[in-house]
């Protein structure tokens, strides 16, 4: 009687120690937080949301996954993200940095309020992925510079160089070109339209997501041979026309997905 007794208490013991000590182990030790880039230059008020905290943002302040970085009323935010992209984000705009693998080329963005424009590093992983989602749809790139807005439950993409691949959450999906815009509407399940962006609105893009200089007066931040094309044939020509410009790989043409294609250099 006593061995079974003794038996017993030992398995039991076995048992308990197999589930107790990883949870105890695991709240000793957390995993460090996976880093995304950092802040590269601020207009005050930014602030960063990391779970339970709210953190004061300055220069140099460490972006981690999960992150959400959120912008006040004249305040923006510069990030540079560990992969050599950048983001720079408007006035009243929430950002989180739901992932960005530098390695793996893998990064995921979601914008609740607000506006940012992206400047993605060229895709060349076989997986890997820039994307930017709304509550309306997602914008997904290969390697380009590209303008997100989403406010009153519209989505805005408006392209400066190469290309993006745009999807409402039905799935359907058009491709926009350099100097070409589009907008998908919260619930609305119809191909989005393109058309030719007004130099206006290639201009509010840039300005929207510009960031003071040391003089007080609005800079661009890196605008790209293609986008400065963009705008300069824009400005010459009285009506709206398609501008010459320069951009990265083949342009494919509108095209829809079934959904969950995924929006990626080898995209379905």
């Amino acid at each position: 009687m006593n061995m079974k007794f003794r038996g017993r208490m030992a398995l039991a013991c076995v048992l308990a120690c197999s589930v107790v000590i990883p949870f105890d182990l695991l709240a000793q030790n957390p995993s460090a937080p996976e880093r995304a880039g950092e802040i590269s230059r601020i207009i005050p008020a930014v602030n960063i949301a990391r779970g339970a905290k709210s953190i004061t943002a300055s220069a140099k302040t460490i972006v981690d996954w999960l992150d959400i970085v959120n912008t006040k009323p004249s305040a923006r935010a510069r990030v540079s993200l560990d992969d050599g992209s950048v983001l720079n984000i408007g006035s009243d705009s929430s950002v989180h940095i739901v992932r960005h693998d530098a390695g793996a080329q893998q990064t995921d963005l979601e914008v609740s309020l607000g506006k940012v424009r992206s400047q993605a590093q060229k895709i060349t992983q076989p997986n890997g992925k820039f994307e930017v989602h709304t509550p309306a749809g997602v914008a997904g790139v290969v390697g380009t510079d590209f303008y997100t807005a989403y406010e009153n439950n519209v989505m805005t993409v408006i392209v400066f160089e190469g290309f993006v691949r745009v999807c409402n959450l039905a799935g359907v999906c058009v491709v926009v070109k350099a100097g070409q815009m589009t907008t998908v509407r919260s619930g609305d399940s119809s191909s989005p339209e393109i058309a030719q962006a007004s130099l206006a609105a290639l201009t509010d893009a840039i300005a929207a997501t510009a960031l003071e200089g040391p003089s007080g007066t609005a800079q661009a931040h890196h605008i790209s041979k293609g986008t400065a094309i963009t705008l300069s044939l824009i400005a010459v020509v009285t009506a709206v026309v398609i501008p010459v410009v320069v951009t990265r790989g083949s342009t494919p043409s509108k095209t829809t997905t079934a959904p969950g294609c995924p929006i990626a250099a080898n995209a379905c």
